[in-house]
């Protein structure tokens, strides 16, 4: 499995994310003085402060709700031309209040979408060892 598509390019704070992606897990950066989520996660906790936060991505349930959203209409990066339409979604995830994602919204622009419309993670798998986070509604 191939893609035309832009494929990421994990570093050494970035591994441990797609390795999970990978295997369809979603997960998130968890600070190990606060517990606190930052996305992405940088040299300074967003919640306590701490330049040392010692981040460990951990699973996350995937669960959250619409905060906005674009449809897609025209693409300038290769590899998404036969995917437009498509709608990018900014997904709050249910485990902490302002912890975002943005992903493809894998169930298309049709239908109605709304602020707090429930999502779910799903994935698309862009070759067989990477694998990008994308969402779905909600059943």
């Amino acid at each position: 499995m191939t893609t035309a598509r832009p494929v990421p390019v994990p570093d050494a704070i970035s591994a441990p994310y797609w390795a999970a992606a990978a295997d369809h897990v979603l997960t998130a950066a968890r600070c190990a003085r606060c517990s606190g989520f930052a996305m992405p996660p940088d040299s300074v906790c967003p919640h306590c402060g701490s330049t040392d936060p010692e981040f460990e991505f951990v699973p996350v349930s995937g669960r959250g709700t619409v905060r906005s959203w674009t449809v897609v209409r025209q693409s300038f990066l290769p590899g998404f031309q036969d995917l437009l339409p498509f709608v990018l979604v900014d997904v709050e995830l249910e485990e902490q209040p302002e912890l975002r994602m943005i992903g493809r919204l894998l169930d298309g622009a049709d239908g109605e979408l709304r602020v707090g419309t429930p999502v779910v993670a799903a994935f698309e798998d862009l070759t067989a060892e990477v694998s990008v986070p994308a969402f779905e509604r909600a059943p």
